[in-house]
């Protein structure tokens, strides 16, 4: 596993493979499929965070990755992760220490135990796909099935449909079956997998 010095911090977000060996060898080799990537997570970070103090909620953070790289390029906003995987959470927590980011934070839970009002923005890189993709699974330690793809997803749409006018939403890879009719793309990346939307 990587160990930064202090000199050496900023040399972590140069690239994806310098980022991903802040964690062990078996969470670096499920990164292309599940971690975000730097690039990718500077510009939605862009969208998200347009003002300081503004709060971000990863839904599904995995490793944190996310989180991490929007930090470090948005010093003065906020970002969480939740994610339900307490081993992934702990990873999280150690690779931010490890750079030293004050402005993210996780939080060990389903999303579904959180109040989204509690947050400005929302980044989502389709993390309930797992549930009807087995090829998609990061591990066994959560129970899959399409009828929480379904639930998770419809729950989602209706906790968004409650957000004010002006939240702002980055979709990644997703179906969409969680972003509500309320909110229009003005924005998107990445041959269309990346998308930036509000509600109006």
């Amino acid at each position: 596993m990587f160990l930064p010095g202090e000199e050496s911090v900023d040399l972590v977000f140069n690239n994806d493979d310098a980022f991903n060996k802040l964690y062990p060898l078996n969470i670096q080799v499920k990164a292309a499929k599940h971690w975000t990537r730097l690039e990718v997570a500077k510009i939605a970070a862009d969208f998200l965070a347009p003002e300081k103090d503004t709060h971000v909620l990863d839904i599904g953070s995995g490793v944190g990755k996310f989180c991490i790289a929007a930090a470090h390029h948005k010093p003065k906003a906020i970002f969480y992760g939740v994610e339900q995987r307490k081993n992934l959470v702990e990873y999280s927590i150690e690779s931010c220490s490890r750079v030293g980011l004050y402005n993210a934070s996780f939080i060990h839970a389903n999303f579904t135990q959180l109040d989204l009002r509690q947050f400005d923005s929302f980044y989502f890189y389709n993390s309930f796909y797992e549930n009807i993709s087995l090829g998609q699974k990061i591990d066994d330690e959560v129970e899959y099935s399409e009828a929480l793809y379904n639930y998770y997803c419809n729950y989602l749409n209706k906790e968004l449909e409650k957000m004010p006018a002006g939240t702002r939403v980055a979709t990644f890879h997703s179906l969409e079956h969680e972003m509500p009719a309320s909110y229009r793309v003005v924005k998107t990346g990445f041959h269309g997998s990346l998308k930036f939307w509000t509600k109006v």
